[in-house]
C-alpha cells in the first residue's frame, strides 16, 4: 500500500508478531480500516473471513441454491463460512458440539442445525437433504467427522479441507470420490494471498463491502489484555472459543 501516514487507521496481515504493542511489516500487508470497524473487530477479521471467501468462492465454487455443510460451525472460521454461505445463496447446515454453539450459528443465519455430540452426522444429513447429500463440505475440524461428511456428499460434491482442529488428520477412502465424482479440495489462504495478491485484494474489497452493508457481523466472544495472552490462547487451543478471541493493547 502507498500513501501511508502516521495516525491512519489500518489493518495489517502481519503473519507473525501480532502479540505485541508494535511490529514491523511490509507495506503491501497493510490496508485501510473500514470506517465503522473497531480495532478488536479488525484484529479478528482478516484471516477467518479471507479463508472462508477463498474457500467457498474460489475453491468450492459454491453456487446459489446449493447445500453447504459447515463443521465446527461456531468456531472462528466456521461462523464466517455460515455467513458467507448465506450471502452466496446457499442453504447452510451448521454442525457443532453443543446446543449453545448451534444457537450462535442460528443467529448468524444457519438454516439447519446438527449437534454431532448426540446425533449421528451422516443420518442427520440424510434426513435434512432427503437423501441427496450436501454439495459442499467446509471442514476445519478433521478427525472422526471427516469420513461421514465425505460419504454425505452429493453427486459432484466438493469437500474443502480447511484444517484439523481435532488434531487428527483423517484418511479418506478414495473410492468414495470415484463413486460420487466428488472432489477433495485443499484450502490454504496464506499461500493463495502470496501467489495471487490481486485476487486476494478483490476478495477483501468484497468482504469490506459486505461488512459496510451489515451482511457480516464478526463475533468477538472474548477480549483479553495483552498481558493475559496465555489465557486467551488457552481458550482457543481448548476449543472453548465462540467466534474469535481478541487481544487488546493499551
Amino acid at each position: 500500500m502507498t500513501g501511508l501516514e502516521p495516525g491512519m487507521r489500518v489493518l495489517a496481515l502481519a503473519g507473525f508478531g501480532g502479540y505485541a504493542e508494535e511490529l514491523v511489516t511490509d507495506a503491501g500487508n497493510i490496508m485501510p480500516l473500514p470506517e465503522a470497524m473497531d480495532f478488536a473487530t479488525a484484529a479478528c477479521f482478516p484471516v477467518v473471513y479471507a479463508t472462508s471467501i477463498h474457500a467457498l468462492k474460489d475453491r468450492g465454487q459454491l453456487r446459489s441454491g446449493e447445500t453447504l455443510l459447515v463443521l465446527g460451525a461456531a468456531g472462528g472460521v466456521g461462523l464466517t463460512a455460515v455467513e458467507i454461505g448465506k450471502i452466496l445463496g446457499a442453504r447452510v447446515i451448521a454442525a457443532a458440539s453443543s446446543d449453545e454453539k448451534l444457537a450462535l450459528c442460528k443467529a448468524r443465519g444457519a438454516d439447519a442445525l446438527i449437534n454431532y455430540a448426540n446425533a449421528d452426522l451422516r443420518e442427520s444429513l440424510k434426513q435434512l437433504t432427503a437423501g441427496k447429500g450436501v454439495d459442499v463440505v467446509y471442514d476445519p475440524v478433521g478427525g472422526a467427522y471427516a469420513e461421514p461428511a465425505v460419504r454425505s456428499l452429493a453427486f459432484l460434491g466438493r469437500y474443502l479441507v480447511i484444517g484439523f482442529a481435532r488434531g487428527e488428520i483423517p484418511k479418506i477412502p478414495l473410492n468414495l470420490l470415484l463413486l460420487k465424482q466428488a472432489s477433495v479440495v485443499g484450502v490454504f489462504w496464506g499461500a493463495y494471498a502470496k501467489a495471487r495478491p490481486a485476487d486476494n485484494a478483490r476478495n477483501f474489497a468484497e468482504l469490506f463491502g459486505w461488512y459496510a452493508r451489515g451482511l457480516l457481523k464478526p463475533h468477538v466472544s472474548e477480549t483479553f489484555p495483552l498481558a493475559r495472552y496465555r489465557e486467551a490462547l488457552d481458550v482457543v487451543m481448548n476449543r472453548r472459543a465462540r467466534g474469535k478471541v481478541a487481544l487488546l493493547v493499551g
